[in-house]
């Protein structure tokens, strides 16, 4: 039997890259995913029709920014009345404004701080009711190794993503006891498109420097993703699952 056979999830970011990994994975996996997107409603729309054609399972493409926190718990409940239930959240929204602090504005440290943790929150108290009225459910939120170790000209990232991880624990401690678990996944350096403009030399330093001498891969980043949304973990909760290679021991 499939992992998440029959769950139902909320992906946010869920078009392009890690997202779109566990996009993918879920639906292997037997869940109904819905994921959101900000903008380029013909694109996700065109993908939730390949993943339906693929799969055979549900597939709902929702356009919600998941740092307004009205529109956060608008794209629950359009998951909840079409499907009924929510089992799995999983919190994968994020960007990066990467500048040396004395260098870095205001408004790159508010926007870092609203899309990739304000989104956390917001996503988390929207799914909240659905999931202590099932008294079940599993949040996965995203972080980063950065966030666990900090990273020079990273400082609202490393910021947005240690909170998360300091949010989830208390989240953990707060749902426990109504079978709904909050845990991290924390990538390290994982190739997608994004770091196809990188140099190759500054790839090829990247991946030197990790133990397993490779780059991750969203596969790599979705199937931890599956394992903390299955059954497979009911009896882990607060908990922080480095995906790196390595890179942090």
């Amino acid at each position: 039997m499939a992992l998440l056979q029959d769950k139902t999830a909320l992906i946010t970011g869920g078009t392009r890259g890690i997202g779109k990994g566990i996009v993918e994975r879920f639906l292997e996996e037997g869940a109904d995913v819905a994921f959101t997107y900000v903008s380029s409603p013909e694109k996700a729309n065109a993908l939730a029709q390949e993943l339906i054609a693929k799969t055979g399972r549900k597939v709902l493409a929702i356009q919600s920014d998941a740092s307004d926190f009205n529109a956060a718990q608008a794209a629950v409940d359009e998951v909840v009345n079409a499907w009924g239930k929510l089992d799995v959240l999983v919190n994968n929204a994020g960007i990066t404004k990467d500048q040396l602090l004395m260098r870095m504005s205001e408004a790159d440290f508010d926007t870092v701080m609203n899309t990739n943790m304000k989104s956390v929150f917001n996503m988390t108290k929207a799914v909240m009711r659905t999931m202590l009225k099932q008294r079940s459910g599993s949040i996965v939120n995203m972080s980063s190794i950065v966030g666990v170790q900090g990273n020079a000209g990273q400082s609202n990232y490393a910021a947005s993503k240690a909170a998360i991880i300091g949010f989830t624990k208390s989240v953990a401690k707060e749902l426990g006891s109504r079978n709904i678990r909050s845990n991290v996944v924390a990538p390290g350096f994982i190739e997608t498109e994004m770091t196809n403009s990188l140099d190759p030399k500054v790839i090829d330093e990247w991946r030197a420097g990790i133990p397993l001498k490779r780059g991750g891969t969203p596969l790599d980043v979705a199937n931890a993703c599956v394992y903390l949304a299955s059954d497979l973990s009911v009896y882990i909760t607060g908990q922080t699952l480095s995906v790196c290679g390595g890179m942090l021991m």
